[in-house]
């Protein structure tokens, strides 16, 4: 028998999972669109981790916001849930591993996540802290759709003939 708080939940995670789904949509809808515009400097700032020849960069810095931008309206539409946080997921631990490898080998960057990217302006700090804790929280979010990817409104949902 069912408990009230089991059918609690279940009316609840839903929901949780949707604000999840929703607002990880939106990072990587944010983060994709501020790059596209400029692809060059996309790539610059994926060199300026120092992590990978210039001629890579150029290509994961012109493929990155594309992949963001895709993820985000799959993510949006709720199309292939648990995949697309799964690759959320890795990216987000890319990201981590990208700016913990910069801060602990001195790099003064912006990471590039929300921004043009590249070295800082003379005097400036890096916030590797701050930057690790907000992806830390979008992996998080990932997480969520990884543990309970049945979300309201949801492509996936219609077509498993669970659209609520």
């Amino acid at each position: 028998m069912e408990t009230l708080r089991s059918v609690r939940a279940a009316a609840v995670w839903p929901w949780i999972s949707t604000a999840a789904r929703l607002g990880l949509a939106a990072v990587w809808l944010i983060a994709g669109g501020l790059k596209v515009g400029d692809l060059a400097q996309s790539a610059r700032a994926v060199n300026a981790y120092q992590l990978m020849s210039y001629d890579a960069a150029k290509v994961v810095g012109a493929v990155q916001p594309f992949l963001e931008i895709a993820l985000g309206l799959l993510l949006l539409i709720g199309l292939a849930v648990r995949l697309t946080a799964g690759i959320s997921a890795v990216l987000m631990m890319i990201f981590i591993a990208g700016i913990v490898s910069a801060w602990a080998r001195g790099l003064q960057i912006d990471c590039g996540c929300f921004s043009t990217g590249g070295a800082l302006a003379e005097g400036k700090e890096a916030a590797y802290g701050l930057d690790i804790l907000r992806d830390l929280g979008f992996l998080a979010l990932s997480g969520i759709l990884l543990w309970r990817p049945r979300t309201r409104f949801s492509l996936d949902g219609l077509l498993m003939g669970d659209a609520r």
